[in-house]
């Protein structure tokens, strides 16, 4: 589908962004501010342009289109502006790009359109909008390229620009626009998100995804069948596929007709029909609960001395007919790794997740529950894992990038996680129909912002989840999949919907200030509320905008089950660490899971160092 069609680079098409059947005189605006369009310069491949805030007077009508009617108050000069010495550096900038196609040829061509903000010197407190530069820079931004009113021409963009700055954004002193050419290049491909899965997309079958869905099931076994009826697959195609897996060493097979991941060579895992009674020295006082393979693996690596139980149950008869009803299969797992990470003792487990259901996220409650009745001296829950990070198209220290750290905490004494079950369009925005969660101890949040504090105002490459970053990818660096090491920066693309399925890319907001530049290779750490829900999560503006309304900078995969049992079980005090791996709820960019989830193992080892030793046991 095109995104545009054929842009021509004419200042005489400038004269027609507005119809100027009914002028006026210079007299009537000559005391006005009006919005003013400058050419400021043309190449070959590239096009810039002035849009500010001025008063027009004395000037000849042959070298300005003054705008009447609907819109008076614009002005269009037609001749480029002149050099007149300095000029002041934008405030702020923000680049994206489009894709372009030719009506003619139908080739594509990528373009980038940088938009450089000038704010007035001082914010009249009177303006509805008037608030700080990069949230009305973003708010800007993010109604231009609205998907109800996206310009879809040249003509139509710049039109956009300067009603928008006449209308809405009185703090916006001047914008330079800049539109360049780029090479030549294919359209992107969007990748098959779980939520189109769900909705009758056939994914393709491969033998990754045989494996991921092996992983995600684990600690529950899954048979071939249940893997090609759950995903409309070729029995024969998925056994063959299995096969291959059984032969890297990644899959073994079970009773039943069953398989489950293959554990690593150097992890003890002990098979148990129920949990060997503890001296109480060995109880855990913290959980961690994780639901992905690649996030158990790398909490793992944290733990020391460590061992692992795993139960498995068996529902139906070896001796009833073979029938999918009642043969023998297996039934709800568990795995439980035991261990320490500082002066504690430490659980993990993994919830057997088996689809991106509500129906899944409530058998993960029920998990919760057993695991913490299973150990009752647990004080402290962790839910550690990946998430989507919230991006800030202007502010480079309110930015979430792929492989960053948040850290569940309060914004202003409120909630620490928030899911929302439905959103209804009202004339002032949404109304949400929300479920919140906050611990009644709120040590570990405390502990949290110490160690971001500490981290900021120190130098960045000393803080400790670092050096535990560092250690785990050693640890890890001899599993053979799946590949814990950071994928490329260049990896890491931001992309807005803009309607249906066309998007546009969106570069990150750069440093106003050098020293605040993030280093290569370290993840920054961000306290915020975690949110959830599936209609919030599936549609962009949405999302964006309920993380504003609440403070939000990350989105799970809905946990709301899980808390719900842990504070069913009177657990006082829990805290969730996701690492960001895409920019939606953490399901959709598997090359970036791995590492995400070693940086939020990597925090929370930090953070459990940071607590008192206990003393009840």
């Amino acid at each position: 589908k095109s995104l545009f069609s054929t842009r021509l680079y004419h200042w005489q098409l400038i004269r027609h962004l507005f119809h100027f059947q009914n002028f006026v005189t210079m007299t009537e605006t000559s005391k006005m501010e009006q919005v003013v369009m400058t050419p400021k310069c043309k190449t070959a491949n590239s096009t810039t342009l002035i849009i500010e805030r001025k008063i027009v007077q004395n000037v000849s009508d042959d070298k300005v289109h003054i705008a009447g009617g609907d819109h008076t108050g614009i002005v269009v000069n037609k001749q480029a502006a002149t050099e007149n010495g300095e000029t002041v550096p934008a405030q702020l900038s923000l680049e994206f790009r489009v894709f372009l196609v030719s009506a003619q040829t139908g080739k594509h061509t990528q373009e980038s359109r940088i938009l450089r903000y000038w704010f007035r010197p001082h914010l009249d407190t009177h303006i509805p909008n008037a608030t700080e530069h990069t949230t009305v820079a973003q708010e800007f931004f993010k109604e231009l390229v609205s998907p109800q009113e996206f310009p879809r021409d040249y003509v139509g963009f710049i039109k956009k620009i300067m009603k928008l700055m006449q209308h809405n954004y009185h703090t916006i002193n001047k914008l330079e626009v800049e539109l360049r050419q780029l090479d030549d290049t294919v359209v992107p491909t969007r990748p098959l998100s779980a939520d189109e899965n769900s909705l009758g997309y056939l994914q393709p079958l491969s033998v990754q995804k045989v494996l991921e869905l092996i992983e995600s099931a684990y600690p529950n076994p899954i048979t071939i069948q249940d893997i090609s009826k759950g995903n409309n697959w070729d029995e024969e195609e998925v056994a063959q596929h299995m096969s291959q897996l059984q032969t890297r060493g990644l899959v073994k097979a079970m009773d039943h007709g069953a398989f489950t991941r293959q554990q690593s060579q150097d992890t003890q895992v002990t098979i148990v029909k129920q949990m060997p009674t503890m001296a109480t020295a060995k109880q855990p006082t913290i959980a961690i609960i994780t639901a992905q393979y690649c996030e158990k693996l790398a909490v793992d690596a944290m733990i020391e001395n460590k061992e692992t139980y795993v139960r498995y149950t068996t529902v139906g008869s070896c001796t009833s007919p073979s029938s999918d009803l009642h043969r023998a299969r297996f039934g709800e797992s568990n795995v439980y790794t035991l261990g320490n990470i500082g002066a504690h003792r430490i659980v993990c487990t993994k919830l057997p997740s088996v689809g991106h259901t509500r129906e899944a996220m409530t058998a993960a409650g029920n998990t919760t529950t057993r695991l913490l009745g299973t150990f009752q001296k647990v004080d402290y829950v962790f839910l550690v894992g990946v998430a989507g990070g919230v991006p800030h198209y202007t502010d480079y220290n309110k930015h979430v990038r792929l492989g960053d750290v948040v850290v569940s905490c309060p914004v202003k004494d409120r909630y620490i996680y928030l899911y929302c079950e439905s959103a209804k369009k009202n004339e002032k925005g949404y109304d949400y129909e929300t479920k919140s969660y906050n611990p009644s101890n709120l040590n570990l949040q405390q502990i949290a912002a110490d160690l971001k504090t500490s981290s900021d105002n120190d130098n960045k490459s000393s803080s400790p989840w670092l050096k535990y970053l560092r250690d785990g990818l050693n640890i890890l660096s001899c599993q053979p999949e799946p590949d814990f090491r950071p994928p490329s920066s260049e990896t890491d693309k931001l992309y807005m919907n803009i309607g249906e399925r066309d998007l546009i890319e969106v570069a990150h907001p750069v440093p106003q200030d050098k020293a605040t530049k993030r280093q290569e290779g370290c993840p920054r750490v961000h306290l915020s509320p975690i949110a959830s829900g599936r209609q919030i999560v599936r549609d962009d503006q949405l999302r964006q905008q309920y993380a504003t309304d609440v403070g939000a900078l990350a989105f799970d995969c809905e946990f709301d089950a899980v808390i719900e049992s842990i504070l069913g079980n009177c657990k006082d005090s829990f805290i969730c660490v996701r690492g960001v791996s895409d920019y939606k709820d953490g399901t959709r960019r598997k090359e970036w899971q791995p590492y995400a989830s070693l940086a939020a193992a990597s925090v929370m080892k930090a953070i459990i160092c940071g607590m008192e030793p206990p003393t009840n046991v």
